[in-house]
């Protein structure tokens, strides 16, 4: 019986390509910034005149002039286009070109003038069928404007995007919006609002609709998903439970990259960067951090196809970043489920 044998140079190479992909993953270091301070963010509002909307975007543009990234951000119920501010200036610190968007209908202007005992009625009376629809066109709507400006010589955002690398965040009523735009099917509303122009997502705080299956309103996905959520990550507008929110990786195809991670003693707020309300426990700093890290990670993968963010982002490097407690979780649609 003839037995092949690898030849020692073939054994010398493949160890020495082992060595190298450590090397590289080790290396790489989704948290580190170039120092110096960012520009301060733009604020602007554009108009949808094929619906009489004005729509307030704030930008935070990288360093570099060369056309980047673009990632478009959506608030949570009641937000504004001011809040969880720590991405952008971590993203766009990273290359990034992060839009965050202000929906009208379901912003701060819900409750600022309300009295304090009403406000929680008049958050969930702003989750209507209408708004969310107003949400999912809002986002291909800035898209739109965002190419015509990159496209006027005249314009402060000229060339600065590349708009063949867009992804696509938000947290609570934003992953809502998030989802709606990046596959999500819905049978209520009697069409899907997929945005091909979107290549990736992340939900902070995702959750599902009513009683559907999860893989009859996920199944259709087909870009890669990044969801984050905590143990305790609850909500009082929908009667949202942790258990919910999970449901969405379980709904995700196999044929796509998901990620989920479940920040251990995390509340809803956890994902923003705003005051705390009282007697909420303080937060944990290192989950900004994690939050960061896996997100930029993610980002470099899948919209600048970084192999040094694809090893670190699913190797022991990432658990590493995490407290031992945090529950982490991905699938990679050629080579099947990894568990830390």
């Amino acid at each position: 019986m003839n037995v092949l044998r690898p030849s020692p140079w073939l054994l010398y190479s493949g160890l020495l390509f082992s060595l190298t992909s450590v090397t590289q993953a080790a290396q790489y270091d989704p948290l580190k910034t170039e120092s110096g301070k960012s520009a301060a963010p733009i604020d602007l509002t554009m108009q949808d005149q094929s619906r009489n909307r004005d729509i307030p975007l704030r930008v935070y543009l990288p360093k570099s002039e060369q056309p980047a990234p673009v990632v478009l951000f959506s608030h949570g119920l009641g937000g504004a286009r001011t809040g969880s501010q720590y991405l952008g200036e971590h993203w766009s610190a990273r290359g990034y070109v992060v839009v965050y968007l202000q929906h009208p209908g379901s912003d701060e202007a819900v409750w600022k003038d309300v009295p304090v005992l009403q406000r929680l009625r008049a958050l969930k009376s702003a989750t209507t069928l209408q708004n969310t629809i107003d949400r999912y066109q809002d986002v291909s709507a800035v898209l739109d404007q965002l190419t015509r400006w990159n496209g006027e010589s005249q314009h402060q955002f000229h060339q600065r995007m590349d708009l063949s690398r867009v992804g696509m965040s938000g947290h609570s009523y934003g992953a809502v919006t998030t989802q709606g735009v990046s596959g999500q099917s819905w049978r209520l509303l009697g069409k899907r609002y997929t945005d091909p122009r979107i290549k990736a997502a992340v939900m902070f705080s995702p959750s599902i609709h009513g009683r559907a299956e999860p893989a009859d309103s996920f199944g259709q996905v087909s870009i890669p998903w990044m969801l984050l959520t905590g143990t305790k990550d609850t909500s009082p507008i929908n009667d949202t439970t942790v258990a919910d929110r999970r449901e969405v990786y379980q709904g995700l195809p196999d044929s796509i990259d998901k990620y989920e991670l479940v920040l251990f003693d995390a509340q809803h707020s956890a994902f923003s960067d705003g005051r705390q309300r009282r007697g909420l426990a303080r937060r944990n700093p290192n989950h900004h951090k994690s939050i960061l890290a896996v997100t930029t990670a993610f980002w470099d993968t899948y919209l600048l196809d970084s192999k040094q963010a694809r090893q670190w982002l699913q190797g022991k490097a990432c658990r590493g970043q995490l407290d031992p407690e945090d529950e982490w979780q991905l699938e990679v649609s050629k080579t099947g489920p990894v568990k830390n």
